[in-house]
């Protein structure tokens, strides 16, 4: 990954916000081409604390035959995206660019016994219904033995051995406070979700900015109050 040193979280970030997101695309090379899957996971490490990535793909996806256990494979863990406008900086001779959140993690891959993966299921079902509170989680206790065992020879579970972390949130770091006010700002009036977000994320980086902007307009407001 290309990432800028100003642009990159630390370890623990990036793997932080690979766990919470939980969703990415996992790539690996079939001796021909490269070969990648849509999937959910789940993180956790090993007793010396090294991340570990279980996921678990149809029985028939090629990507499969792909995990010796040696090769390396790569998870690209993408959050939300933005564009941004040359013309909402407040200096001039700005470009558009774009800002985003996103971790790599990568290495080796290894096939889950089949009791591996019954467990692995039933902890990404739980995590996931967790995340939908106050609902009451589903449980594969919910289905008869019979068919969950029919669906579960339908899958393969699958282990990721984390080697290497790379991360950039691209959030325009490197951008005045006003520069990064007024993009922020901007960028909160737009109605797509990612714009939206990653203009809270960019007021999470520099919330003293953003006060100090809001007692500003403050100042403002009151001015105009007075002459009127």
């Amino acid at each position: 990954m290309y990432a800028p040193p100003r642009f990159q979280p630390d370890r623990a970030a990036s793997l932080a916000f690979a766990a919470a997101r939980g969703f990415g695309v996992v790539c690996a090379y079939d001796g021909r081409k490269p070969i990648a899957s849509p999937l959910p996971f789940s993180l956790d490490y090993a007793s010396d604390g090294t991340p570990r990535v279980s996921f678990h793909v149809a029985r028939f996806n090629a990507i499969a035959a792909c995990a010796d256990r040696s090769t390396p494979w790569l998870l690209a863990v993408a959050g939300a995206d933005a564009y941004a406008s040359a013309d909402w900086y407040a200096s001039p001779d700005q470009v558009p660019t774009w800002l985003y959140e996103v971790v790599h993690l990568t290495g080796p891959v290894n096939r889950m016994s089949e009791r591996a993966l019954a467990e692995h299921v039933d902890a990404l079902s739980a995590e996931l219904e967790g995340r939908l509170a106050p609902k009451r989680p589903w449980t594969s206790a919910k289905m008869t033995a019979g068919r969950l065992d029919a669906m579960k020879k339908g899958v393969i579970g699958l282990v990721m051995t984390v080697e290497q972390v790379e991360g950039s949130f691209k959030l325009n770091q490197h951008k005045s406070d006003v520069d990064h006010v007024a993009v922020s700002t901007a960028m909160a009036l737009q109605p797509a979700y990612g714009a939206q977000y990653i203009a809270q994320r960019m007021r999470e980086m520099r919330p003293q900015a953003f006060v100090t902007e809001t007692s500003q307009m403050s100042d403002i407001a009151g001015l105009e109050g007075i002459e009127r």
